[in-house]
């Protein structure tokens, strides 16, 4: 094993963990932003470029497909080659790529940047978090650091929404790439000062190359295939194809993982009982979060009226219900009752929001039939999210806290892809079931009615994710047994 000096909670350098939490929270709402702020500006893209319907997918496809496979290699390279080494790599080539694309002048130029976006954005995603376990380890510092991490993680997508609406309508869709060069320059010099580098004095670890090849192929085939589900349908072989696929990938990789010398991912770590429960809990979390941010949109522009900036402002006080209620719930609610409590609250929260967002109709204002829902969906995800997060971290051993922080990312990256695949294909369903019994003319309530069918999914997924937490997660909190480093060679500092 190694040995860690931890630092003694002065002043200075407790001033400088909380400068490294606004660091580390800067990318982290970088990274979120960029799964909703471009999605405002697409259509503006469209018509700028050229490209047709049938590509516009790609364009947030492109962007998918590379973060979500790539995401548990970012995570243990975070770990191999040192996590301020990785951050700065990471944030200077996501900044980079999103400049590329601010600047395409084709579709393809413009696709390839997104790519590029994943890449950066899966090695920067779980070195954040990584950064953020490491950081901070006294108890009460650490509920807090969460707490705000949390909160940006759940209310990104939010405030990518009104990002975008500003940006597109006072300035040009290119600045919803642009704005990320900002951000990460002034990550970058906040790196430069309050994260330090970590002197690694054990064995050396090594890369699990067929393990990464083996899950990242899974990771990608199974984002791929609910991408494709969108467009083509459940029936259609690139969408069950990459499925089945991926899954047979990933039953490969667990059970190389259970030989393997120098596991990529080593299974106690997944094992363990509230870490499991907690991975589970942030998958089902996104899974109804991306469908509400979808289909509330939808509903505010398309049956509204809204314009992209005012559809924004709506979501604000869900934002402030996850702030407050990530604070809260890390800082007192958690460490009194535990993620047993916490968690199923929080997501059964989530599923009565949903199910009071089935009650819109093309008439609904706002203020009387929104804006509680969206409040109460913002207390559910700030009490699910942060408490989830923190406990799927807790106790893994800092040399795989990266690739520990990576599979909270890829949980949230699969929830957020199967949420949209499955609830835009019910929705699509259930609006064509609407036009074929009540005529052609019925096209804005059938919409309505998608929408709603869209929420009681939305709202089963919640309610089913409170009762598994509730039975998964333990009575109480237990410290997990570290996941020990194989021996090897001496290390070289990072």
């Amino acid at each position: 094993m190694t040995s860690t000096t931890i630092e003694p909670s002065t002043g200075a350098a407790s001033s400088r963990r909380w400068w490294a939490l606004v660091t580390v929270g800067l990318a982290q709402l970088m990274i979120v932003l960029d799964m909703t702020v471009v999605n405002i500006g697409l259509p503006a893209a469209q018509s700028d470029l050229g490209f047709s319907d049938g590509s516009r997918q790609w364009v947030i496809t492109a962007y998918s497909l590379a973060f979500g496979s790539l995401l548990l290699l970012g995570g243990r390279l975070s770990d191999l080659i040192g996590r301020k080494r990785t951050f700065l790599v990471a944030l200077v080539g996501f900044a980079a790529a999103s400049a590329l694309g601010g600047a395409a002048q084709s579709f393809e130029m413009l696709v390839g940047a997104r790519a590029l976006q994943g890449v950066f954005g899966a090695l920067l995603a779980p070195t954040a978090l990584a950064v953020l376990t490491t950081t901070f380890t006294i108890p009460r510092e650490r509920a807090r650091a969460f707490g705000v991490f949390g909160a940006v993680a759940a209310a990104g997508g939010a405030i990518g929404l009104l990002a975008g609406g500003v940006l597109t309508e006072t300035l040009s869709w290119r600045w919803t790439l642009y704005i990320n060069a900002f951000i990460a320059a002034v990550a970058f010099v906040g790196t430069f000062l309050f994260i330090d580098s970590a002197e690694r004095t054990g064995p050396r670890p090594r890369l699990d190359v067929p393990g990464t090849l083996l899950v990242s192929g899974a990771l990608f085939s199974i984002v791929y295939g609910f991408s494709n589900a969108e467009t083509d349908g459940w029936s259609s072989a690139l969408t069950w194809g990459p499925l089945a696929l991926g899954v047979a990938l990933l039953v490969t990789f667990v059970a190389w993982q259970r030989r393997a010398a120098h596991p990529l991912l080593p299974l106690n770590i997944v094992l363990h009982r509230n870490r499991g429960a907690a991975y589970l809990a942030v998958l089902i979390a996104a899974t109804g979060m991306f469908g509400v941010f979808l289909f509330v949109t939808y509903y505010l522009q398309g049956t509204l009226g809204y314009s992209p900036i005012r559809t924004g402002l709506a979501f604000l006080p869900m934002v402030f219900g996850m702030a407050t209620a990530a604070q809260l719930s890390t800082n007192v609610l958690l460490p009194r009752f535990g993620p047993k409590v916490l968690v199923p609250i929080g997501l059964g929260l989530g599923a009565s929001a949903m199910v009071a967002l089935t009650r819109l109709g093309i008439d609904s204002s706002y203020a009387a039939d929104i804006l509680a829902p969206l409040v109460v969906l913002g207390l559910g995800m700030g009490a699910t999210m942060p408490a989830a997060m923190q406990t799927a971290t807790l106790g893994v051993d800092r040399h795989f806290a990266g690739v520990a922080s990576a599979l909270v990312n890829t949980s949230q990256q699969v929830g957020g892809s199967i949420g949209t695949a499955l609830l835009n294909t019910l929705a699509a369903t259930a609006a064509a079931n609407y036009v074929a019994t009540h005529g052609a003319s019925s096209g804005a309530e059938a919409a309505v009615h998608s929408y709603a069918t869209a929420y009681w999914w939305g709202a089963g997924f919640f309610a089913t994710g409170a009762v598994i937490a509730a039975l998964l997660f333990e009575r109480r909190t237990t410290e997990p047994v570290a996941v020990p480093l194989p021996a090897a060679e001496p290390a070289l500092a990072h």
